[in-house]
């Protein structure tokens, strides 16, 4: 019997293969170059996904041909001082990157990590050591931002502070960044984005990628269809700064509200691409292919749905765009913003 789904510590949707493996579905457009600008590696207590299980999802058929990893708090070196913790995880998906070697999908080709943006003159040594370590694929930091007041609000194994998003030395630390050349994820639940627009507003030289749609809320005190004017109104002010990206993807987590993972079966490609539809959409008109890219956020979305059927679900999205949008929105807007070939 499949076990019902739960949640794990970090509060995510565990993965039920079983439950996964029961759909399958024929690869659209199977020759579409690929690249996954969003995923995590790590192993925690109660879920592994470290590299065979990456090159596993990206073997199941679509054109995966690189990765960028995004911060995570993963293998962290606990014999450093806080601020050079975070090293141990560039250090160790480093190796992942360089085991990947000769794999179909250049794993982690891009790495990015964390840097305390409040730190003021320490943030420039400590990107500096960042970059050193890894070899060249070195691409950015993301700091811990998501954050919501309600208890179920919650998507990271350790829930931050308000802050940092408004104080005066994030800024600076940010600053600093696109000093260097590397670029700034961010991952905010919709409310926070006013906040995510001051920064980019205040720093217009950083190039600043908006993760996970936006964070559109649908759980706790929050419902999509009552949150959407909201977002949306977020979603084109931000457009309006060319120095912001948007991240498509990232919607199979509870925070978003779909329940598909409460279901005897896994959804359909189709279903996923109709239920994320309005959301996709809105973000692709207000910024545009060349500045939006398509991300599978694994595992934390694998608890809702396989990786081939959610790249099935974008390519279905994508089906009404041109075949260069296709491009930007599959691999080349990727490729541009964190400097890795096709």
């Amino acid at each position: 019997m499949i076990p019902p789904p739960s949640m794990t510590a970090s509060r995510h949707i565990a993965i039920r293969e079983a439950w996964l493996a029961q759909h399958a579905e024929p690869i659209l457009d199977p020759g579409l170059p690929i690249i996954d600008p969003h995923h995590h590696i790590w192993e925690q207590v109660d879920q592994r996904y470290l590299l065979p299980e990456l090159l596993a999802d990206t073997g199941t058929g679509h054109d995966i041909r690189a990765t960028v990893f995004i911060q995570c708090g993963a293998q962290y070196d606990m014999t450093e001082a806080p601020e050079r913790r975070p090293l141990g995880e560039t250090r160790f998906m480093t190796r992942v990157a360089e085991a990947a070697a000769g794999a179909a999908t250049r794993a982690c080709a891009g790495i990015v990590g964390l840097v305390d943006l409040t730190l003021g003159d320490r943030v420039t040594p400590l990107l500096e050591e960042h970059v050193a370590i890894a070899g060249g694929r070195f691409r950015g930091v993301r700091n811990r931002t998501a954050w919501d007041a309600a208890p179920e609000i919650r998507s990271n194994l350790e829930s931050p502070a308000p802050g940092p998003l408004p104080r005066p030395e994030f800024r600076e630390g940010a600053r600093r960044l696109a000093a260097m050349g590397l670029t700034l994820d961010v991952w905010a639940y919709h409310p926070q984005l006013p906040q995510v627009l001051e920064v980019a507003r205040a720093v217009p030289e950083l190039t600043l990628i908006v993760d996970h749609c936006g964070g559109p809320l649908g759980l706790g005190p929050y419902r999509r269809d009552g949150i959407f004017a909201e977002w949306l109104a977020s979603i084109r002010a931000l457009a309006a700064c060319p120095n912001v990206m948007m991240k498509l993807g990232g919607l199979a987590m509870d925070v978003g509200g779909d329940q598909f993972h409460q279901q005897p079966l896994p959804p359909t490609s189709l279903a996923l691409a109709e239920a994320w539809r309005p959301t996709i959409e809105t973000c692709i008109e207000a910024f545009g292919a060349a500045r939006c890219m398509f991300e599978s956020n694994f595992p934390v979305d694998k608890g809702m749905c396989s990786y081939p059927v959610l790249w099935n679900a974008f390519k279905r999205l994508a089906a009404g765009a041109s075949a260069s949008e296709r491009t930007e929105l599959f691999s080349e807007t990727a490729a541009r913003v964190y400097r890795l070939a096709v």
